[in-house]
């Protein structure tokens, strides 16, 4: 099961496996505060794509189809920690609806 959080929520229990999901480390956020049990920069979507996208909901179809092609090539890693149990996808953007976390859930089929 792969559940979605927002990185600066507070860690519980029920996250099972923190996994940040964002190629940069997220602002003002320290790494004990962040618990943070595995940085996968690599799924995360190239610096091209993401500052092309730039959070614009209108471009939100296009950058879904974009980053899914990028990840068919980037998600072993990633696939070999969802194996072990529950995990939680952490991402710092503040639009939790339109994230590359959210496309990378839907592929993994979490969501």
């Amino acid at each position: 099961m792969v559940g979605l959080k927002r990185v600066y929520e507070s860690p519980s229990q029920a996250d099972g496996t923190r996994i940040l999901v964002d190629r940069l480390w997220p602002r003002g956020l320290s790494k004990d505060k962040a618990q943070v049990d595995l940085w996968l920069k690599d799924v995360a979507p190239s610096t091209e794509l993401r500052q092309w996208f730039n959070h614009d909901p209108e471009k939100w179809s296009d950058f879904q189809r974009r980053y899914r092609a990028e990840l068919l090539a980037a998600v072993s890693e990633l696939k070999a920690a969802l194996a072990s149990g529950r995990a939680t996808l952490l991402y710092g953007a503040k639009d939790e609806a339109h994230n590359d976390a959210v496309v990378l859930a839907a592929f993994l089929g979490g969501a």
